[in-house]
């Protein structure tokens, strides 16, 4: 069954949101897993594209768009269809992509914004009453 990690932030700023999962995909990637990001649309897609070449300028990170050749170990998509991801979903889209149940493992993040924890709260709603096993993680620390 698909594992939910929920990562609670304490800044209200998208850019927290943002950045907090660069260094999550980062970490992810460097424990050897595939990723799939998932975004609610194109330009949110290649918004996040350009900030995970950037976030950290001492790093790299192999990332592209889903669906780019060759396929990276970490991609980028808001499509219906995550293609060949099986390992690590991390969910920045608002709502549960239709697609999540496929992933062994399945990361949201929560900030303190009120635009982000009301569908998030509902998302935590969803995964408890189809009895997915949940953790929460306290980044506010």
């Amino acid at each position: 069954m698909t594992q939910i990690d929920f990562y609670l932030l304490a800044g209200d700023q998208a850019s927290s949101r943002w950045d907090f999962a660069c260094r999550l995909a980062e970490t992810i990637w460097r424990k050897g897993y595939r990723l799939y990001i998932h975004v609610a649309d194109e330009s949110t897609a290649r918004q996040l594209d350009e900030q995970l070449w950037s976030f950290k300028p001492e790093a790299f990170l192999p990332h592209g768009l889903l669906g780019q050749q060759p396929p990276s170990p970490v991609e980028i998509g808001w499509q219906e269809e995550p293609g060949d991801h099986h390992e690590v979903l991390l969910n920045l889209d608002l709502k549960v992509p239709g697609h999540f149940s496929r992933f062994k493992r399945v990361a949201e993040i929560i900030d303190a914004s009120e635009a982000v924890k009301k569908p998030k709260r509902d998302d935590w709603k969803y995964y408890r009453d189809r009895g997915y096993p949940i953790q929460a993680h306290d980044m506010r620390r």
